[in-house]
């Protein structure tokens, strides 16, 4: 097998699977360092705006430098976390943190998916860090059907401008996509669980029976 990158990400919309994706392949390879979310490794700033009224910092009152930089901060700080020799598995990496960021910038600020993701990726700078393999999960390739998959799994109505974020979201994972923005883009659409999770592990090859190599 190819030397393991330092980092694993599964990225991808609400409801999309990245959690129950991260348990297999943590399960798959002791190799593997199971690393969470950013807010995890760095709760205190998350912990003070959630305090408030969480939707209106997020969607009216932060801006989209301080937005991108705490998103930046944990991941920063989660990448500190990986132990020598292990690759760290993120739920939702760099890519999909700026996604994130550019989503949340145009529902709020009216720029364009283009014009939000430049935005975004200039106040992230050289900050990529070390080498990460990302994998994109997406309900399906369509924005429409795709946001009408994640929110059918929602189990209650999302309100607000929560559902004009979650489809600016998909727009903007679509594009990166589009521009190589991720190692891999996995089309979910009317697939199974098994079959996702399979392409998965192909595009990380997750093959070999190798001392030290996944089980």
């Amino acid at each position: 097998m190819t030397r393991a990158p330092a980092f694993v990400s599964l990225n991808g919309p609400d409801n999309v699977g990245k959690t129950t994706h991260l348990v297999r392949l943590a399960e798959r390879w002791d190799g593997f360092q199971p690393l969470g979310a950013v807010h995890e490794h760095d709760p205190e700033p998350w912990a003070r705006v959630a305090g408030g009224d969480y939707a209106r910092w997020w969607f009216e009152t932060s801006t989209t430098v301080e937005l991108t930089e705490m998103l930046l901060a944990g991941h920063a700080k989660r990448a500190a976390a990986r132990e020598a020799g292990r690759t760290g598995l993120l739920d939702r990496g760099l890519s999909m943190l700026l996604a994130v960021s550019a989503a949340t910038s145009v529902v709020k600020d009216g720029l364009t998916v283009a014009e939000a993701l430049r935005t975004v990726t200039c106040i992230a700078g050289s900050r990529a860090g070390a080498s990460e393999t990302s994998i994109l999960l997406m309900p399906s390739l369509d924005v429409e059907r795709s946001y009408a998959i994640t929110s059918g799994r929602e189990g209650r109505p999302w309100t607000g401008i929560y559902p004009s974020y979650q489809r600016t979201l998909h727009a903007v994972l679509l594009h990166q996509a589009d521009h190589g923005a991720y190692t891999a883009a996995v089309d979910c659409e009317g697939r199974s669980l098994d079959g996702v999770h399979d392409d998965v592990r192909d595009h990380l090859d997750l093959t070999q029976r190798t001392d030290g190599s996944p089980r």
